[in-house]
């Protein structure tokens, strides 16, 4: 096996390395700790030192402990092996239970690196990659019909997955011939940094070790609490914390940092020199450390074997010695290797002997000149570099938290100077230094994705490309460095630091040869790689004066993102295949195409524009081509808005319209303004779809107008919920014609001015029938009013045998006695508030159909923008506002105009009904009659309160002023149809005048209700006309005579100014009213002679005994929500009077004369 992939192998496998430790440390504490009485082995010796502790069940030696302490090292490996093939357990309850070495509660945090994943055969996985996407295709296909093309696309993405390799290469450098490993490399260089710190000078003294409350804080989580201080010598106290911390950072036991303090001591003062090299301190450390000083012989073994690999690694296989020399350095590290001969024959001079043969060999390959003249030069730097540079790199690991790998420790600078003090031992320059610290900051990196360590590794590597170039001498020992790279297919020659440069911009290149799968999540982390393979000279730099280089690095620029782009599409093609969503696949393949165009937009273009301004272009262009080539022929098949047809159009359209944007904003990154300009061939997806929207928006119309109808024949005019006042069937109607709005431009899909006009016609005929059906159902409010009583003159003493009765009801057709019973006031005012709700809520339709006509135009505008100038472009938009607003403004005006005239309607209605039908009787027909005296005003105000409170109770706020208002015009016109209107029981004296002026105040008060009510100045005005009216009756008799022969002349001219419904202050027909109700002779006598009216007492105009019993009282009306109703419209008799009117005026012209 290569030393380079076992090495790879043992990177890997490092933490199981460290759990197998620990077991081998409990199984040793167990077997030393005389619970076991008895040791069984197949030899028959009663000795463990030769026994595998890594092939020996814990479990089983656990159970021996307890059952008698008798321990079968053949039972033991059985056990062994019969447990691997299942999950190791721990009989006990929970099932749960572990054993640990160290203290859980410093022991800190697990390390963050994710295991090793498990090695398998690339064409297994192609082959289980390829089988697994058989099975999910045949479905996909099966379900949909067609896997348009995504079959080929996701079994390459797969083929490409099977032979990635995250990892980064190995350095390539000559293997070690003794299989040295990684825990033998991490001693040996320990062992180094404290013999170079001692032959550096610094100062020693024994100290008593203590546990120092400055301990760092490090060192401090990985003390064990059972510690015992014990005596050992010790550097300065300067150093002594940093040693401690790297002694816990390379996992060397404090009894072990001990043994080799004290040898290393011991070398020091023999040695005269200062400079160093390993085979001293092997040899030194062979000498001087014994059985005694380990726990157990294999600890022992594996030591003096790894002391001997590394005299053999160096001065047998690496140094040019004489035959002779090699078979003595052969023949003496035998004899040290075998545990018999060294540790139990010979004596300890023979041993002596046998290191000094070594060291005299060793001496004389460390005191041979350097071939290339450098200070400090040795030996070893060139025959033995492959063995110095992987110390090097473990002493370097050294300054990474062995409980989280992926930081620095707090003491990472104090330990890099430190270890440069092994630089003349190793062979090591600044600028290998700089080098091989970035290495490790990048493998690192590697292991651990910490971002922060890529900064430093940049940081490093930029020292090692700026540094000055190196002297003829240092560049020889550079070159003298070499490691053997495969790179086309043959292997190549390089030194050390052209090799780390190729090993990173290879681990580089791999990375973004597929940048979308490998920082789509840790998007952070792909600024720096950029930034590694720019410092390491696979990119140039922004300033760079070689086109040539430029143009090149440009180049591969636009290959990673073709690549990358390239397997994006594939592992969406996969995913698709894979999804279990009743979503067509286009769907699905369009949404996850854009989420590619989104990373690249905002992630990977900002990072590589600085070399490729067309990158995004590159990978719209892909993207869109991709998807284009699979919905052409589905857009061939699409004839309505089928299922498939809505969820692949909008996420066509939507891919279409980001991706035209991208290329947009590419072109103007790039300044690409001449003529002509390249454009993306766009889906045209408004042309399939654009007839399709029109049909659907045509089937929305009929059915809503149904809906509409339906609705408002269910409605029963009662209020929604107390706060809600509105008719249940206008919020349906609202919620309908949302529900629309909303799926119309929730279908994401290209929208016209045309689909705007056919969804305001639906917005404008629902509404608009609706209205149309309220207003039908209203009836006109002179149907309310009671018939007009015949003009009598007043008088007091004739009293006919035999009276008139009045016609004072007259029976409506049952047509309108069923409209007027659906009219009652609760119901009146339900309709009142819902076209309030319509005004109000037109509105709120409004901006929603614009705000999301705004949100669908910018997509349209960007279309056009590609193919029309700026001008014309500006002027079509101008007059497709113009035509917008004209389209708005007609719909929503006109509803809103139409419901404000209903709602007048409406409300002028509930006044009228209020005082001419519903308080007929109570107030109407009573007020007045017989006598003023006796029927004041105020009588028939609590019923007028009880009107209020109900009316306040129903209806809404926002118009309840307009309804009191609309109930006190209509009684004010009531109080002037009695003084006018009151018939034969109702006439007027100059006393009665103070009275009814004193009502007239009533009233008013009444409605203003001390501030609380209608504006007072708004009452007054309203109440001009009757305060004008009984001005009239408190005029003289030859006063209003001489105003009603001024009006007949205007009528015998044809100017009468009376107006078809109106009344007026100064007609002949109102002043001759007033004659007829004022209780005077004089006006009596001449009503008599010149119309010759009848007299007053000569009708019978008391109320039938039926009449309260046919119309119900107000309260009986409101409970009941129903009241009879009479359809009589009111009829003036003024018309029929004309000739009588004009005939007496001439005959009072002729008496004057």
């Amino acid at each position: 096996m290569c030393i380079t992939g076992r090495r790879i192998k043992m990177e890997q496998d490092s933490l199981l390395q460290r759990y197998r430790r620990d077991r081998r440390k409990l199984l040793e504490f167990l077997l030393s700790s005389g619970l076991i009485k008895e040791v069984r082995t197949p030899s028959g010796s009663t000795s463990l030192s030769k026994a595998d502790f890594d092939k020996l069940s814990a479990d089983y030696i656990l159970h021996c402990i307890k059952s008698g302490g008798i321990v079968d090292v053949s039972e033991a490996s059985k056990k062994y092996h019969a447990e691997s093939a299942h999950p190791i357990m721990i009989h006990s309850k929970l099932g749960d239970s572990y054993f640990l070495t160290s203290d859980p509660d410093i022991a800190g945090s697990p390390p963050r690196r994710v295991p090793p994943s498990t090695s398998v055969s690339s064409n297994n996985h192609a082959s289980s990659s390829s089988s697994k996407l058989d099975s999910f295709d045949m479905k996909s296909v099966e379900t949909h019909g067609d896997d348009y093309g995504l079959k080929q696309k996701a079994e390459a993405a797969a083929a490409r997955a099977s032979f990635r390799d995250s990892g980064i290469p190995s350095l390539g450098l000559p293997t070690l011939k003794t299989g040295l490993s990684d825990d033998d490399l991490r001693e040996s260089a320990y062992e180094l940094l404290l013999a170079s710190m001692y032959f550096s000078g610094v100062e020693m003294f024994p100290v008593e070790d203590r546990k120092k409350e400055k301990n760092s804080k490090f060192l401090s989580r990985l003390k064990s609490k059972r510690e015992k201080p014990h005596s050992r010598p010790q550097l300065s106290e300067r150093h002594s914390e940093l040693v401690d911390t790297i002694r816990a950072q390379m996992q060397i036991s404090e009894a072990m940092d001990a043994c080799i303090r004290r040898n290393m001591v011991q070398l020091t003062a023999r040695r005269t020199c200062g400079q160093i090299d390993l085979p001293q301190i092997s040899l030194e450390l062979l000498i001087g450390i014994f059985r005694s000083d380990f726990p157990n012989e294999k600890s022992y073994i594996q030591w003096k074997s790894r002391q001997v690999n590394i005299l053999e690694e160096l001065l047998y296989f690496s140094a040019e010695l004489p035959e002779t020399e090699r078979v003595i350095i052969k023949s003496c590290l035998a004899k040290i290797r075998d545990t018999k001969e060294w540790d139990v024959a010979m004596s300890p001079a023979q041993r002596v002997e046998i290191i000094s043969s070594i060291r005299q060999v060793a001496s004389k390959a460390f005191f041979q000149q350097g071939k290339l003249g450098l200070q400090n030069e040795t030996y070893y730097w060139q025959a033995a570099y492959h063995l110095n540079i992987r110390l090097y790199e473990k002493l370097l690991n050294g300054v990474f938290d062995i409980l989280d790998e992926g930081q620095l420790i707090e003491e990472a600078d104090a330990i890099l100077s430190l270890i440069k003090l092994t630089w003349s031992t190793l062979g090591i320059t600044d600028k290998l230094h700089d080098a091989l610290y970035g290495w490790a900051l990048v493998q690192q990196f590697v292991d651990t994705a910490e971002g922060t360590l890529l900064e430093h590794a940049v940081l490093q590597l930029q020292r090692v490309v700026s540094a000055k170039e190196d002297d003829c001498n240092e560049g020889q020992y550079m070159n003298s460095i070499t490691c053997l790279k495969e790179r086309n297919g043959s292997q190549k020659k390089l030194n050390l630091v052209q090799s780390i440069f190729l090993s990173i911009g290879t681990w580089c290149d791999s990375k973004l040869q597929d940048y979308h799968l490998h920082f789509s999540e840790k998007t952070v982390h792909f600024k720096k790689v950029v930034a590694l393979a720019s410092t390491i000279g696979m990119l140039s730099s922004a300033d760079c004066a070689d086109k040539v280089i430029v143009n090149a690095s440009r180049e591969k620029i636009k290959c990673y993102v073709e690549r990358s782009v390239e397997a994006a599409i594939g592992r969406v093609a996969i995913t698709v295949l894979e999804s279990k969503e009743r979503t067509h696949p286009l769907a699905l393949l369009a949404n996850q195409l854009r989420l590619i165009a989104d990373r690249e937009l905002k992630i990977f273009f900002p990072v590589l524009r600085q070399w490729s301004p067309e990158s995004m272009m590159i990978s719209v262009q892909k993207l869109h081509q991709f998807f284009g080539e699979r919905l052409i022929p589905f857009l061939k098949g699409v004839s309505s808005l089928s299922e498939d047809a809505r969820s692949v159009l909008p996420a066509a359209y939507a891919l279409d319209n980001e991706l035209g944007q991208l290329y947009t904003s590419s072109l103007e990154e790039q300044k690409v303004q001449h003529s002509p300009r390249p454009y993306l061939d766009h889906y045209q997806i408004e042309k399939v779809s654009g007839p399709l929207i029109i049909d659907w928006v045509i089937g929305q119309h009929t059915h809503i107008l149904e809906w509409t109808r339906r609705a408002l024949e269910l409605e029963d005019w009662e209020p929604l919920s107390f706060h809600q006042r509105q008719a249940a069937s206008i919020v349906e109607v609202f919620r309908i014609l949302e529900e629309t709005v909303d799926q119309l431009f929730g279908m994401n899909l290209p929208l016209d001015i045309t689909h705007l006009q056919a969804l305001l016609s639906i917005v404008f005929h629902s509404l608009d029938a609706y209205l149309q059906r309220v207003l039908n159902q209203l009836v006109e409010k002179n149907h309310l009013y009671p018939s007009a009583p015949p003009l009598t003159r007043y008088t007091e003493t004739a009293i006919p045998l035999i009276k008139k009765r009045l016609n004072e009801y007259k029976i409506l057709d049952d047509i309108m006695i069923d409209r007027l019973n659906e009219l009652t006031i609760p119901k009146l005012c339900i309709r009142l508030n819902t076209l309030q709700y319509i005004q109000k809520q037109v509105g709120v339709l409004e901006d929603d159909i614009r705000n999301s006509w705004a949100a669908v135009r910018p997509s349209l505008n960007q279309t056009q923008a590609e193919e029309e100038p700026v001008e014309i472009l500006e002027s079509d938009s101008l007059t497709h506002n113009e035509t917008v607003d004209e389209l708005f403004g007609t719909t929503f005006n006109i509803i809103g105009d139409t419901a404000k005239d209903i709602g007048q309607k409406t409300c002028d209605l509930i006044g009228t009904r209020v005082v001419f039908w519903d308080l007929r009787d109570a107030f109407l027909f009573h007020l007045y009659r017989g006598n003023v005296e006796s029927t004041r005003l105020e009588n028939f105000l609590p019923d007028f309160d009880t009107v209020l409170d109900n009316v306040c109770g129903v209806i809404d706020d926002a118009v309840r002023d307009v309804v009191v208002l609309s109930i006190y015009k209509a009684s004010l016109e009531g109080f002037v149809w009695v003084l006018l209107d009151g018939g034969p029981c109702r006439a007027f004296s100059d006393s009665d005048i103070i009275l009814m002026e004193e009502d007239l105040l009533t009233i008013k008060e009444f409605f203003i209700a001390d501030g609380e009510g209608l504006p007072e100045s708004l009452v007054e005005q309203e109440a001009k006309f009757a305060e004008r009216i009984l001005h009239m009756f408190s005029l003289q008799t030859e006063t209003v005579i001489q105003m009603l022969m001024t009006a007949s002349e205007l009528i015998s001219m044809g100017l009468d100014s009376d107006k078809q419904g109106h009344t007026n202050l100064g007609d002949a027909h109102t002043l001759i009213r007033v004659l007829c109700h004022k209780k005077d002779r004089e006006a009596s006598k001449f009503l008599k002679v010149q119309y010759q009216l009848p007299m007053s007492s000569d009708y019978d105009d008391t109320p039938l005994v039926d009449s309260t019993s046919r119309l119900p009282r107000m309260s009986e009306v409101l409970k009941r929500s129903t009241s009879i109703r009479w359809n009589k419209k009111r009829q003036s008799s003024f018309k029929s009077m004309k000739k009588k009117i004009q005939g007496a005026t001439n005959e009072i012209r002729n008496v004057g004369r």
